[in-house]
């Protein structure tokens, strides 16, 4: 059986990396024609860097990458919010979309794919045994992944609604050599009346991603207006020597009428957009793409039946209606939407976020760590395994018992085969190949196999 997977940005590569880690066969197709080369969203929280790793990407990119120890607010010249991430658990890593496309094409190509640049996808037909895309001529396949982006052609060919709304006018960003008086070990943001304003430091000599929202919808000059707001919204001078990117963007707050239709799946910005506030967008996306692929790559290869591909929604749906309702709640806090949101901002909830406690609580939301499916359609269990989820890279499922002739494994083999690798420890678990805890309590095989075969059978 053959995965279609429209759509060649980390969504659609993770998605195919994890599915032929598993033996599944997969076809990337992109309508672009060639890879992206500016570097677009920047960088992986922790779990986004679990996933990737999971995968066998991860490589060099935290090195090449820059670590971000800390997220500053600024107003009125002194710093109401300093968040320390240095003493956090999990660390991720500030670095271009490129580079991270790059690193799981080169794991596309270990494991035997590519991706087919210039395929635009203009017509989709299915049926109860497989799928037909055509991109100037047929091709079949089992099953189809639409990662193809905000303005997704799989999406609007399958016919599913995308409803939701503009949230803010523009924002324009440019990546630039510059010399100014700013530390590079954190992301500085300035928030004012006028507006806010960013720097992100990126890999690369003096190199900085900029960027501040801006009224109107008629052409600009980017870089032109980003100079004239850096000194008036930071207090600060700089000399911009260089440019290596503009762009600017609208920010839209929209989800997918379903994840599914048929044989056909949304994933990513395809399923849902929100404001890039926090940097959640690409892992969400990458955190589909995995709970997607393990389920799929379980029912192609005859361990489970097609209901499991049921619950890739039911447990990913409700992650991306949290992101969305905290992004714009975010978006209107930095942007301080009027004077009283401001003065409520700057005296009362930004310094609220100088406390220990509220920080945590920040750097679990935003990592992405703290993602459950204990009230998802496969049992209240569901939380991420803090032991297994950072250092895993099989893709497969792990059951953890006191010695290897326990009977719990009898049990799990019979259901999960080679897909289940066994490790020794205090307490009878079994772990998903995305880390999140499947089944524990206790002891008992015959509560495995129940539990075992209400989600895998055929």
């Amino acid at each position: 059986m053959t995965v279609l997977i429209v759509g060649a940005g980390p969504t659609g590569l993770t998605a195919a990396c994890a599915l032929m880690q598993r033996g599944v066969p997969a076809r990337v197709l992109d309508a672009a024609e060639g890879p992206a080369t500016t570097s677009r969203a920047l960088g992986v929280q922790p779990r986004g860097a679990e996933v990737i790793n999971r995968v066998r990407a991860l490589g060099d990119l935290p090195a090449r990458g820059m670590n971000i120890g800390f997220v500053k607010a600024m107003a009125g010249g002194r710093a109401l919010m300093t968040l320390r991430l240095e003493h956090l658990k999990g660390q991720g890593v500030l670095i271009g979309q490129s580079e991270i496309e790059k690193s799981l094409r080169d794991r596309l190509s270990e494991l035997g794919g590519k991706v087919e640049w210039g395929t635009r996808v203009t017509d989709i037909a299915q049926d109860a045994n497989g799928v037909t895309v055509r991109a100037g001529e047929p091709i079949e396949g089992d099953w189809l992944l639409g990662c193809d982006g905000a303005h997704s052609a799989v999406r609007k060919i399958a016919g599913i609604d995308f409803p939701g709304v503009p949230l803010t006018e523009r924002f324009l960003l440019a990546d630039v050599h510059m010399d100014w008086p700013l530390d590079r070990g954190g992301v500085t943001t300035w928030l004012g009346q006028s507006g806010m304003f960013a720097a992100f430091p990126l890999p690369g000599k003096d190199l900085w991603r900029i960027q501040g929202d801006f009224p109107g919808t008629g052409e600009v000059d980017v870089l032109a207006e980003l100079e004239k707001m850096l000194p008036e919204r930071t207090g600060l001078t700089a000399r911009i020597t260089s440019c290596d990117w503009t762009s600017s963007f609208t920010i839209h707050r929209r989800l997918a009428g379903t994840y599914r239709h048929g044989r056909v799946f949304l994933a990513g910005d395809a399923a849902h957009v929100h404001s890039p506030f926090s940097g959640q967008g690409m892992n969400t996306g990458i955190g589909d793409a995995e709970n997607l692929a393990w389920k799929l790559a379980m029912v192609v290869n005859g361990r489970a039946g097609e209901q499991l591909l049921d619950t890739y929604e039911k447990e990913r749906r409700p992650i991306a209606e949290e992101v969305l309702s905290g992004t714009t709640a975010l978006t209107s806090f930095v942007l301080g939407m009027g004077a009283w949101r401001r003065i409520l901002r700057d005296t009362v909830l930004l310094p609220l976020m100088n406390l220990p406690a509220a920080q945590r609580k920040l750097f679990d939301r935003t990592s992405q760590l703290a993602i459950t499916y204990r009230r998802g359609p496969l049992g209240p269990h569901g939380d991420r395994d803090p032991e297994i989820a950072p250092r895993w890279t099989n893709g497969r499922w792990v059951i953890t018992v006191p010695s290897e002739n326990d009977p719990h494994v009898a049990v799990a083999q019979k259901h999960l085969g080679e897909d289940l690798l066994v490790e020794t420890g205090p307490t009878v678990k079994l772990v998903r190949p995305d880390g999140h805890l499947a089944w524990q309590g206790r002891p008992s095989p015959a509560r495995l196999e129940a539990w075992l075969r209400a989600t895998l059978t055929t």
